[in-house]
């Protein structure tokens, strides 16, 4: 079994193009399991792909639609590409196609729905009708999340009180593990009223970083949260924790959040190592 799971990373986006094989080999030779992340059709058919290359290995998959892939949005080569028909797509949109996913959410690599959510961060135009298209999208990623029996994945920006209102509305038809808030933003509150629904929660590089006015105050959180409802994650290729901070991310660094997960919970890393793992395996039923 892994030492180390990220929970929640990309390394199959385009910022790993030329070296994804290598990123991956490299956590798996420091002891790392890991889940690579879908924001919209073709990030969640590759995650896919990415996994059956690696068929004995615990390298698995996340199959969903982004909030911010819902209508046009910020284009982010790290993420799709520097491609025109990349820079199409995030110009358009995308509708949340239902048979499309659940096909590969059947697949058995697959082990959870998302990256789906709320984000009301990047808002420009119409901002309601932007809204409705979120709610729509995770409403629809929802009831796939329960028909395939598998957690979801959430992003949520800005959001959390009408991602907890509907999550809450939603409520008995999650699973009994209805699945993980990455790289959780919010408040002690918000905290509390997701642990009552089930959820768990992912911590990554950033709780490696110096405190910062407007910033979540991540010790207070990792304190407050139990040790069985946190997990580790990178969200690669994005804010690489300390000593790799200002460089690419990749899932091999998932092992420096963990140390910081222990020192901030005050127990060994392997301690908080084991937890991590187990919760994973728990949550990803692998």
């Amino acid at each position: 079994m892994n030492k180390f799971f990220d929970a929640h990373t990309h390394a199959h986006f385009a910022a790993f193009k030329e070296d994804y094989r290598d990123a991956i080999r490299r956590a798996l030779a420091a002891g790392v399991g890991l889940v690579n992340v879908g924001t919209q059709k073709d990030t969640s058919r590759r995650a896919v792909e990415v996994a059956h290359e690696f068929e004995n290995e615990p390298v698995y998959a996340a199959i969903g639609l982004h909030p911010i892939h819902t209508s046009k949005s910020h284009h982010d080569e790290n993420e799709l590409g520097g491609g025109d028909s990349a820079k199409a797509f995030t110009s358009r949109g995308e509708e949340f196609e239902y048979e499309y996913y659940k096909k590969l959410a059947l697949d058995p690599k697959t082990v959870a729905i998302g990256e789906c959510g709320l984000d009301y961060f990047h808002m420009e135009g119409d901002v309601g009708k932007l809204k409705r298209r979120q709610k729509e999208a995770l409403l629809g990623q929802i009831k796939l999340a329960h028909d395939v029996e598998k957690p979801l994945m959430i992003h949520c920006r800005d959001a959390f009180d009408d991602l907890i209102e509907m999550l809450t509305t939603n409520h008995q038809i999650l699973n009994t593990i209805p699945g993980i808030i990455h790289f959780f933003t919010g408040t002690k509150d918000d905290a509390k009223k997701l642990l009552d629904l089930g959820f768990r929660f992912t911590f990554g590089g950033t709780v490696t970083y110096p405190p910062k006015a407007g910033m979540p105050d991540y010790a207070a959180l990792v304190r407050f949260l139990p040790l069985d409802r946190i997990l580790s994650e990178t969200d690669a290729p994005y804010v690489a924790p300390v000593p790799y901070r200002g460089k690419r991310n990749e899932p091999a660094y998932v092992v420096e959040t963990v140390k910081k997960l222990a020192e901030i919970k005050g127990i060994p890393a392997d301690e908080m190592a084991e937890a991590t793992v187990a919760n994973a395996a728990r949550i990803f039923h692998i």
